[in-house]
């Protein structure tokens, strides 16, 4: 079998520790993306021209958690990809939660204190959800970006968001209980399966079982 390249984006302030878990067949190339440092006042769609730079084979197949799913659709429209596959994440602006929206048109956003995000078992909870709370020592490892500058640019790019439609060809896969995204915003097609926000590392037999086929469909 023809090798494929598989992309992985972590999501917001997470490093690529949170795919430790998954395994894939011999055949799959697995490269591992992390966040690079915005500028200031950068455009997702300049950032996500620069993180195509990272990539370095053609047609690949990008998959990206949460924020870093919705970075890997604005890489997909830089580069040619064999299939973009999105994890608790977003296929448009019109899945982002009310209170984001809300956060929008007020520019509160602007105001959040990300100095106290930044600290490292908030962050798990922003990152990860509540459903966390219990575990949070186990969680922090997976966090290794916690620049209060990144995380107000990645927040800011988040309710700024400029995508209005659904690519209908993204395989979009979310926890019924996410309560970062709830599922009851998510827009057909995706794929539902148990678990919260952080399913990337809860359900990873799940995945394990599951993803090469998607991938290979």
């Amino acid at each position: 079998m023809e090798n494929k390249y598989l992309y992985l984006m972590p999501g917001l302030g997470a490093s690529p520790k949170i795919f430790e878990l998954l395994k894939f067949p011999n055949s799959f190339v697995v490269k591992h993306l992390s966040w690079i440092s915005p500028f200031k006042n950068e455009k997702l769609s300049s950032y996500a021209i620069r993180m195509s730079k990272l990539i370095k084979h053609e047609n690949p197949i990008l998959i990206g958690v949460s924020f870093g799913g919705i970075l890997v659709q604005e890489v997909s429209k830089v580069i040619n990809c064999e299939k973009v596959i999105i994890i608790s994440s977003l296929k448009s602006n019109k899945e982002l939660p009310i209170h984001v929206k809300v956060t929008k048109h007020t520019k509160v956003h602007k105001f959040i204190p990300f100095k106290w995000i930044g600290n490292i078992e908030n962050l798990a909870l922003f990152v990860f959800g509540d459903s966390i709370k219990s575990r949070v020592d186990l969680y922090k490892k997976y966090l290794s970006h916690r620049d209060p500058e990144y995380l107000s640019w990645a927040y800011n790019a988040l309710v700024n968001w400029e995508q209005e439609s659904n690519n209908q060809s993204i395989i979009h896969i979310h926890g019924i209980k996410d309560n970062i995204f709830p599922i009851r915003k998510i827009k057909k097609p995706f794929i539902k399966i148990k678990g919260s926000h952080a399913i990337i590392l809860t359900q990873a037999n799940w995945f394990n079982n599951n993803l090469p086929k998607l991938i290979l469909s």
